[in-house]
C-alpha cells in the first residue's frame, strides 16, 4: 500500500511543480460576482420558470432515478424531453443521458465497428477523445479544422466504415468547424459525421437549434449530434440525436 500511495504523492508533487495543480473553490448560493467563466450562456439556470419547473418535477417524481432507464428510471418526462429535443433539432429521435460527457462516450462507442476508422479533430473535447479511446477503433487525429486532411484520411481507407468526429463551436478557442465542408467530404466517402454541438446549442442556428442546424444539416441521415443540457439550457444532462 505504501508504494502506490507514495507514487500518488509523487505525481501530485510533479503536477504542483509544473503549475498544473487545480483547486476546487466552492460557490455560495448568494454569490454576487459577475460570472464570466461559466457556461450558463442564456442565464436560464436561475430563471424563475426553470427553477419552478424543477421544483414541480421534484415534487412529482422525487429525487433520484430509482434505477437504470431500462429497469425503472425512464419516466414520461424523459420521453417528453426527448421528443421536444428531436423536434427542436430537426431529427428523427433523441436520447438523453445524465451528462454530455456520457453522451459523447456512448455516441462514439455506439457508432464504431471493429474496422471503423475514427477521424478526430485535434482540438476535440476530452469526452470525444475518451470516446475514441474506449471504442477500441483506430483513431486518426487530423489538424484543427483541416478539411483537406480529413479528406485525405478517408481517401486512404477506401471501403472502411468511418466516422468524422468534430465539435461545432470548439470549447477552448470558440472557433467554428466547417461543418458543411466536412459533411460533403464525409458523404463523398460514405462516412458518418458526428458533431458535438454542446457550445452551439441554444445560441446559434435557427431558433437556437445549434451549429448543425446553422449549417443546414439538421435531419441529414448521415449526421449524429450530441450536446449537453447544462450550458445554454441551464439544466443537467446530455443528448444524442439523429436518425431513428
Amino acid at each position: 500500500m505504501a508504494d502506490w500511495l507514495a507514487a500518488l504523492d509523487r505525481r501530485a508533487e510533479l503536477r504542483a511543480r509544473a503549475g498544473l495543480t487545480r483547486t476546487l473553490r466552492p460557490r455560495a448560493a448568494d454569490d454576487a460576482v459577475v460570472d464570466l467563466a461559466g457556461n450558463d450562456y442564456l442565464g436560464l439556470a436561475t430563471h424563475p420558470e426553470v427553477t419552478a419547473a424543477a421544483a414541480e418535477a421534484l415534487s412529482a417524481y422525487g429525487l433520484g432515478a430509482t434505477g437504470s432507464r431500462l429497469v425503472r428510471g425512464s419516466t414520461d418526462a424523459h420521453h417528453a424531453l426527448e421528443d421536444d429535443l428531436a423536434d427542436w433539432l430537426g431529427v428523427d429521435r433523441a436520447l438523453v443521458f445524465s451528462s454530455g460527457y456520457l453522451a459523447n462516450l456512448a455516441a462514439v462507442r455506439g457508432l464504431t465497428q471493429p474496422r471503423t476508422l475514427l477521424v478526430s479533430d485535434a482540438h476535440n473535447h476530452a469526452s470525444l477523445i475518451d470516446g475514441c479511446r474506449i471504442s477500441g477503433a483506430e483513431t486518426l487525429v487530423t489538424p484543427h479544422t483541416d478539411v483537406a486532411a480529413v479528406a485525405a484520411a478517408l481517401a486512404a481507407a477506401p471501403g472502411r466504415p468511418a466516422v468524422v468526429v468534430t465539435e461545432s463551436v470548439f470549447s477552448v478557442d470558440g472557433d467554428l468547424a466547417p461543418l458543411a465542408e466536412l459533411h460533403e467530404v464525409a458523404r463523398r466517402h460514405g462516412a458518418l459525421l458526428l458533431v458535438d454541438d454542446a457550445h452551439a446549442l441554444g445560441v446559434t442556428g435557427p431558433a437556437g437549434a445549434g451549429g448543425v442546424a446553422a449549417a443546414g444539416l439538421a435531419g441529414a441521415p448521415d449526421v449524429v449530434v450530441t450536446a449537453t443540457l447544462s450550458k445554454a439550457l441551464g439544466g443537467a444532462g446530455g443528448v444524442v440525436a439523429g436518425p431513428a
